[in-house]
């Protein structure tokens, strides 16, 4: 198989196993858990060494593992005192965590190169290096686990998506349908750990990040609905990766980081150009807004004046515009609007409501 397509197909099963569960995080707001785990794994790797003493032990590997999990913990126990929010309780304990290992190495371990990027931080141009053979074929050690845990989280999901879906928009209610979100959350927290940590040594902790965050954030700009957007998650996954792959080949750049860059283009021309919460969507609904809002004030000032003794000064066409102190640009603009939907007319150069706009500003006010 060529490389760089194993490359291709690492990557994409490194980016949907973490986008799979990052959606979770991004609708609880716990999105910046991921990197913690990528601070506090370093407390594990620095108490495994001190066990193993040697850093080629698979135990570092495992230590890192069960110190992502105990992070999520230590947070929820934080965040179950309610004194402290999901994030403010993030930003408490991996300072912690981290600070800890960082003094444990300065004292103990000064001569010794041990850090996350001993263990943990993979590079996707190199992966394929390290193969294994499955069944008489060759193939990268690290495609393996990463498709392992994809497996177990495309599974959690599938058997728990309804209790995954109301325990994250709805809690109260999985409790009362006799639903267990809090075991729920608990193993959903100890996969992201198991996901991050195992994919921190494919792709590297700043793509891990990228990944569990980036397809999940862009999925929510195009759809409201979750089975959409884990669905979404997939293909964002599959055009970043790849479009990423082949903009580091012609660059000759990391690939890893020209992958993350893309997931921040994706995430850039979707937050514009989305249908429905795009920005270009956003200010032209504000506009329209802007529009009936100025026409309703229009008609309402027209029906205020209508038949009274300052009808033609507060109506006509020349004096309008003094009394509604709008821009001459801005009220010839709703003035047209107003009578191309024939809300007004002109009579005896005085605007006039219309039947028409009368019945507009009833169902307005019923």
């Amino acid at each position: 198989m060529d490389i760089s397509f194993e490359i291709q197909i690492i990557a994409v099963l490194t980016a949907v196993s973490c986008s799979l569960l990052g959606t979770f995080l991004v609708l609880k707001n716990m999105s910046m858990i991921s990197d913690a785990i990528t601070h506090t794994v370093l407390l594990g790797i620095v108490i495994a060494f001190f066990v193993a003493g040697t850093l080629n032990s698979p135990l570092l590997f495992i230590g890192a593992g069960i110190m992502g999990i105990v992070t999520v913990y230590i947070v929820e126990l934080l965040n179950n005192t309610r004194l402290l929010k999901e994030d403010a309780a993030i930003g408490v304990v991996f300072p912690l965590l981290f600070s800890i290992s960082v003094i444990l190495i300065s004292r103990y371990a000064k001569n010794i190169h041990l850090d996350v990027d001993s263990v943990l931080l993979g590079e996707l141009a190199f992966v394929p290096l390290n193969r294994t053979a499955v069944f008489g074929i060759s193939v990268p050690s690290g495609g393996i686990s990463v498709l392992a845990v994809l497996i177990i989280n495309v599974l959690f999901v599938k058997i728990f998506f309804k209790e995954l879906k109301l325990s994250t928009f709805d809690k109260a209610l999985a409790l009362t349908l006799g639903m267990k979100p809090v075991l729920i959350h608990y193993i959903l927290m100890t996969l992201v750990s198991v996901t991050a940590v195992t994919s921190f040594e494919v792709a590297g902790s700043i793509l891990v990040i990228a990944f569990m965050i980036g397809p999940p954030m862009i999925s929510l700009l195009l759809s409201d609905r979750l089975s959409q957007i884990l669905m979404l998650n997939i293909f964002i996954s599959v055009i970043a990766s790849v479009t990423g792959f082949y903009t580091a080949t012609v660059f000759d750049v990391s690939i890893a980081g020209t992958i993350a860059v893309m997931i921040g283009v994706i995430f850039t021309v979707t937050l514009i150009f989305s249908p429905k919460k795009g920005l270009l969507s956003i200010f032209r609904r504000r506009l329209s807004q802007k529009l009936e809002f100025s026409i309703k004030i229009l008609l309402i000032h027209l029906i205020n004046h209508e038949n009274t003794a300052e009808e033609k000064d507060e109506c006509g066409i020349g004096t309008i515009d003094y009394h509604l102190r709008w821009r001459k640009n801005f009220l010839r603009k709703i003035l047209r609007t107003a009578m191309k939907r024939k809300f007004i007319y002109i009579d005896n150069s005085v605007y006039r409501i219309s039947p028409k706009g009368k019945l507009y500003i009833e169902n307005f006010f019923c």
